[in-house]
């Protein structure tokens, strides 16, 4: 997952977060802090060209495809929009780029040449309602992507990314549920954390860390005896 970093108080709104949550207070206490550091946020297009490339790949697969894609950009830099619709579809697909995602990318780049995807100052300034609602209209940007981009490279605090399946996961760990969670559960009970619910989401994904990193240990455990 990339790193984040939220422009709050962390002191003060860990403090809160268990004052209105106990289940969620024994995560806080256990992981700790979460990053306040600041970190300088990409341009929209890149950041949504990355997160196109990235769907529906493991890691490593995209990371591979997203760098030959960074590679047709001029003096190392990520390309343009300009560059992005320069390029013929013969130096896309040999990127690695499937037929859905050279539409999609495509896309990306007129709609940020029109500003229907504004500029980082000016979306920045706007609300999540705004960005979510002019992000969408991007082929390929659905409502995770845009919540993974409000929270990422915008650290916004309060928000909710509730299709994402390890909020769910994390969710049904941290209360002791039998079954994962229906959206409308995590919702309705994420209510309690306004206005720092992007911090509890960060720690619902880090009780699924270390759910898992228990998992691991254990099954190392029975293959020594």
């Amino acid at each position: 997952m990339a790193k984040t970093h939220f422009p709050v108080d962390a002191d003060q709104v860990m403090r809160e977060l268990c004052r209105v949550d106990r289940r969620l207070a024994r995560v806080i206490r256990k992981v700790g802090s979460f990053p306040t550091k600041k970190q300088k946020p990409q341009p929209p297009f890149e950041s949504l060209l990355r997160a196109i490339v990235y769907q529906q790949l493991a890691g490593a697969a995209a990371a591979t495809i997203f760098g030959r894609v960074k590679a047709l950009g001029s003096d190392g830099n990520c390309p343009t929009p300009e560059e992005i619709l320069r390029a013929t579809k013969a130096k896309l697909r040999r990127a690695g780029l499937s037929r859905q995602k050279m539409a999609a990318v495509r896309d990306l780049a007129r709609k940020t040449i029109d500003e229907t995807v504004p500029p980082l100052a000016k979306i920045r300034r706007m609300s999540e309602e705004e960005i979510l609602e002019r992000l969408t209209q991007v082929r390929g940007i659905g409502e995770w992507s845009v919540h993974m981009f409000l929270m990422f490279q915008l650290g916004r605090p309060d928000v909710l990314p509730i299709k994402d399946y390890g909020i769910r996961k994390g969710f049904q760990h941290v209360y002791g549920l039998e079954k994962e969670p229906k959206p409308e559960v995590v919702l309705e009970h994420a209510e309690r954390w306004r206005p720092y619910r992007s911090i509890a989401s960060w720690y619902l994904w880090r009780a699924v860390d270390q759910k898992n990193a228990k998992k691991v240990a254990a099954a190392k455990i029975r293959k020594k005896t």
